[in-house]
């Protein structure tokens, strides 16, 4: 589908992402989809703070969040969209985190009594170790050696959204919903009948891309490409990896006797690359 004909923005760019969650006239779409995925409390307002933080010294590296929210009790948000693996995303997960901990630190006398952190990962992949199950989200807190929750103040929730596999037809919680959006909002030309809450009257409102000014426009055509360059390096790679591994697979079968009608079968490969083998 051309840009032309998309009627919505996609919402897992950043202009996207941060044109529907992160602005003040859009705040009740994040404190919505926020209380579908927080597993112990809801949000009844709150507010931006800013998305970048400086580490005590010169060498600490800068902390760039995609959004960074407080909320009416004091909790600490960090919500970021991830489009591709990375590297020790984990660890970066957990170096996010520390700086709303940090922050929190009173320069008077202070008992170290520390407000809740809550880092929120929104995947466009899913993790090599979660690609057996079904969950598509994770929760992760602090636990001791009998998996009991050691300290209920900090956790770590992801959303793979490739597991989500539901068609319209299908949704039946708000929260099916949400992730409906999220995964199919730029290639709907109309706002579903199942989603006709005000929430989603909004969120549909904000998305079309024919009430943007031209600088809007030409911000989120930017962010598109970029969107759209990385998930064409990411499944570039991901074709590279499979073929490779179809590769080591027809050599194993080859070294075991196997015919080459069967390794054909099992690889999609030709007679000719088996035998170049």
């Amino acid at each position: 589908m051309s840009d032309q004909k998309e009627k919505y923005i996609n919402p897992l760019t950043d202009f996207g992402f941060k044109k529907l969650f992160g602005t003040e006239s859009t705040k009740m779409l994040l404190i919505d989809f926020l209380n579908q995925i927080l597993p112990d409390r809801k949000i009844k307002d709150l507010s931006y703070s800013s998305n970048e933080k400086q580490g005590k010294t010169e060498i600490d590296r800068k902390a760039i969040f995609d959004l960074y929210c407080i909320g009416d009790n004091g909790e600490r948000f960090v919500v970021e969209m991830q489009k591709a693996k990375q590297n020790f995303f984990k660890d970066r997960s957990v170096y996010y985190a520390s700086f709303p901990i940090q922050e929190q630190a009173k320069k008077s006398e202070w008992d170290y009594k520390l407000d809740p952190v809550y880092s929120i990962g929104i995947l466009d992949f899913i993790f090599d170790d979660h690609k057996q199950e079904k969950e598509l989200l994770h929760i992760v807190e602090l636990k001791n050696q009998r998996c009991e929750v050691f300290y209920n103040k900090l956790k770590f929730i992801y959303l793979e959204l490739p597991k989500f596999k539901k068609e319209e037809k299908d949704l039946k919680t708000h929260f099916d919903k949400w992730i409906y959006v999220l995964t199919h909002l730029s290639k709907l030309q109309d706002r579903p009948k199942k989603l006709q809450e005000r929430v989603f009257a909004k969120l549909f409102e904000e998305a079309e891309i024919a009430k943007f000014t031209p600088e809007e426009r030409e911000a989120y055509e930017d962010s598109l490409k970029y969107y759209r360059d990385i998930k064409n390096v990411v499944d570039t790679s991901r074709e590279e990896g499979k073929e490779e591994e179809r590769n080591e697979i027809a050599k194993e079968m080859k070294n075991n006797g196997e015919l080459i009608e069967k390794i054909m079968k099992y690889t999609n490969l030709t007679k000719e690359e088996i035998e170049n083998l």
